[in-house]
């Protein structure tokens, strides 16, 4: 972190001192390079078609000329000059204020950054948003009393000892006090797990577009939770190499908020044996708002709940509903047959059928749609060292004859091409019935395996997997 006064200092032995310029030039070049970090270099997270994850994953590249090139914006605060620690994109609009004291009448104003050279052709320079006490957000957390933040026009309370700081146009982190100052022990501003709260506020339709992380799909949806590669454990976040041993079912609960109805999901995740995590959501869909804490220590529990709890809407301008999340809305799915919640299913080879009917409940006419079903990885499933899948038969009634799909999901994606007469149009009020039958395996062992029945767009395996609406049927296999 840079001193508040910068002013010349003494060069290196013998070497001419460096001037003001010189060593805001070098102060930034340190802090683009603190950005780079052992997570940051993970592989690349898993096709979104695939699986809805819980965290977004960003991804930062510098060119070696352009970090050379760098330029320093310069806020200025009570007279102060302040190179910039971090730039971070698009910055919230982020305040604080401290409590008892008063919030102060006015907020200090940035003076606006030289133009960048090394800055490309059309793309705005980005600053971070000044925060109320006339400091700039920083990497390192260094929370003091309590006091409360604010997210276009959303304001919730900040615990004492923790610090909010701004990760993008839509969302703030709130780190936690225990967050390490060593960049290598896993932190990241843009990721805000294991160590803080992430709080998004989406204020237009089209941030809700194309694959957007949080919405309330990935709160209420039953697919929002996959495999993915990324343990944010406590102290020691890795990859792991052969994705989550297991993934617990979701503990959904409903509470109220000022007023305002918020859900929450909730997974217990296992890495491999001794490793394990817990991964929190809570969003409210009326008004577009979310809560995210991943890996988040026990210990800061209490902070958390008091994040929530102190959420504030009042001055929030809401988007409204995604398509994707209007699609959730008016359709729905049950399954009825040899397949339900608790429901044995046996292991040697007896076929079981189960319809699946599809409705549309809203206003809005869906031109094509495809039925999806597939089992998904469980206890039982037989262990392989490439890739675990479940073994059996499965079949789809198209017409007068059967169609052999594939049980699981396997390495691609050809599970979910569903051939163009399988699928069907739905007009507000209609409703279609799928007939399917499934053989498990003797070597399918036993324990509970979910049966994954959604309704999608129509998948040709280019464009990303539009998932609108799902369902999970827990059954129980047995000999």
């Amino acid at each position: 972190m840079t001193d508040k006064l910068p002013g010349r200092t003494g060069g290196d032995g013998d070497g001419p001192a460096e001037t003001p310029t010189e060593r805001l030039l070098r102060e930034a070049m340190t802090a683009r390079a603190s950005l780079v970090t052992a997570t940051g270099l993970r592989p690349a997270a898993p096709p979104k078609s695939r699986v809805r994850r819980l965290r977004p994953v960003y991804a930062v590249t510098l060119p070696l000329g352009l970090a050379a090139a760098v330029a320093v914006g310069v806020l200025t605060f009570h007279g102060d000059p302040v190179a910039q620690d971090e730039v971070p994109p698009p910055a919230a609009t982020l305040t604080t204020s401290p409590s008892p004291t008063p919030e102060p009448t006015g907020t200090p104003s940035a003076t606006a950054a030289p133009t960048d050279p090394g800055t490309p052709t059309g793309e705005a320079p980005r600053t971070e948003a000044p925060l109320a006490d006339g400091g700039s957000p920083s990497s390192t957390p260094t929370g003091g009393a309590a006091g409360s933040s604010g997210l276009r026009g959303v304001r919730f309370k900040v615990p004492a000892g923790w610090k909010a700081v701004p990760v993008s146009a839509d969302r703030v982190c709130v780190l936690s006090p225990g967050t390490p100052t060593d960049p290598q022990q896993g932190w990241s501003q843009s990721t805000c797990e294991p160590y803080g709260v992430l709080v998004v506020a989406y204020d237009s339709p089209a941030e809700l577009e194309g694959g957007a992380w949080p919405t309330m799909t990935d709160v209420t949806g039953s697919g929002s939770w996959g495999r993915q590669s990324n343990c944010p454990l406590w102290g020691r976040p890795y990859v792991a190499e052969n994705g989550y041993a297991s993934v617990g079912d979701p503990a959904r609960t409903k509470s109220t908020v000022a007023g305002k109805a918020v859900d929450k999901v909730q997974w217990n995740v296992t890495c491999k044996p001794g490793d394990t995590f817990t991964a929190q959501l809570w969003g409210m869909g009326g008004e577009q708002v979310f809560v995210s804490a991943n890996g988040l220590k026990s210990d800061y529990q209490s902070g958390l709940t008091a994040i929530v709890n102190s959420l504030d809407v009042s001055g929030h301008r809401s988007p409204g509903l995604s398509s994707a999340e209007q699609a959730a809305k008016d359709l729905s799915i049950t399954v009825e047959g040899g397949i339900g919640a608790g429901q044995k299913v046996s292991n040697d080879g007896t076929p079981v059928t189960f319809t699946v009917t599809y409705r549309n409940t809203g206003q809005k006419t869906y031109p094509q749609l495809q039925p999806l079903v597939y089992t998904t990885e469980y206890a039982g499933t037989p262990p392989n060292v490439v890739l675990p899948m479940n073994k059996g038969k499965l079949e789809r009634q198209d017409g007068g004859g059967w169609t052999e799909i594939p049980l699981s999901m396997g390495g691609g994606m050809d599970y979910a091409m569903v051939s163009g007469k399988a699928r069907f149009p739905l007009a507000p009020g209609e409703t279609r019935k799928v007939t399917y039958r499934m053989a498990l395996d003797p070597v399918d062992g036993l324990g509970t395996m979910p049966v994954a029945v959604q309704l999608t767009l129509p998948y040709d395996g280019t464009a990303p997997l539009a998932a609108l609406k799902g369902l999970t049927v827990p059954v129980m296999v047995v000999k």
